[in-house]
């Protein structure tokens, strides 16, 4: 089966999708300080140019959808964005940041290079419209809870206003109770729509739930696994939450993948992207 070619989406002076090669989504799951979360961003930028990988820095400034009121959420949105425009001033990287009410929408978009719609809140249609009226690239995260093909429908919502500037996610989909399957179908099947599909690698292997937050709320062994999966099934990029130090992370420490692993991963990706992207 030959790679599916689709629509280019230019970030930046990033071009994503279509002939491309394969590009990463990737930072800390939310800003813990600002130290840590530049450190971060410098290391990606670092990694991504020596090994002339595309990079769009993620980093969410509200966690909203927490499984607890007493978990770490974030610093918020006014310290969050301060935070995402000084690392995209200074090293000169397209920010991407995920909101989860409509007054947040407008100032994010001043920052954010691309804005994500959460999994949650995909077929939120006054959501997704009013992102896509602010004119930036728009990430569509598909919901668990959905199939690959119904994504159309959420596509048309926000090409309704006339931006099409849309990137698709996949992030699993939901298997019984607490837990989620990878249909790796879904990346052709989504990329059939036109648009650069992404395979979110670290919410794939997330234990929904009340575990959610405990050391058995993820299998962050397999992430090597379903990423070189997803990339031989030909997405257009890959998101992978990553944190210098995994387990004392205040968001998802059972699923990020511990920065000093990243750069092994990176070069077999890209050596299996190689062979399957020749469009």
């Amino acid at each position: 089966m030959k790679p599916i070619l689709t629509k280019e989406i230019k970030v930046g002076n990033l071009r994503l999708g279509g002939k491309n090669p394969i590009f990463l989504i990737a930072g800390p799951c939310v800003i813990e300080d600002e130290k840590t979360t530049f450190q971060t961003a410098r290391y990606l930028k670092q990694l991504t140019q020596q090994l002339k990988i595309p990079l769009v820095f993620k980093s969410s400034y509200d966690k909203a959808n927490r499984t607890s009121i007493e978990h770490y959420r974030g610093p918020g949105l006014e310290k969050g964005l301060k935070i995402l425009a000084r690392i995209k001033k200074e090293l000169q990287i397209p920010i991407l940041s995920d909101v989860h009410c409509r007054n947040e929408i407008g100032p994010a978009a001043e920052v954010l290079d691309i804005i994500q719609v959460p999994a949650y809140l995909c077929q939120q249609t006054d959501m997704v419209v009013e992102a896509a009226k602010t004119g930036r690239v728009l990430n569509i995260k598909k919901g668990q809870f959905i199939a690959p093909w119904d994504i159309s429908r959420i596509v048309g919502k926000a090409k309704s206003t006339g931006n099409d500037k849309i990137i698709l996610t996949e992030r699993g989909a939901t298997f019984g109770y607490n837990n989620l399957v990878f249909d790796i179908r879904a990346i052709p099947i989504m990329q059939e729509i036109g648009y650069p599909v992404v395979a979110d690698i670290t919410h794939m292997l997330r234990i929904p739930g009340p575990t959610s937050q405990e050391s058995a709320g993820g299998q962050p062994k397999f992430i090597p696994m379903l990423a070189k999966a997803a990339v031989a099934a030909g997405c257009d990029g890959l998101f992978l939450e990553v944190h210098p130090d995994p387990k004392n992370a205040l968001c998802d420490a059972a699923s990020q993948l511990a920065l000093n692993k990243l750069e092994a991963l990176l070069k077999q990706i890209k050596q299996i992207s190689q062979i399957v992207r020749k469009i």
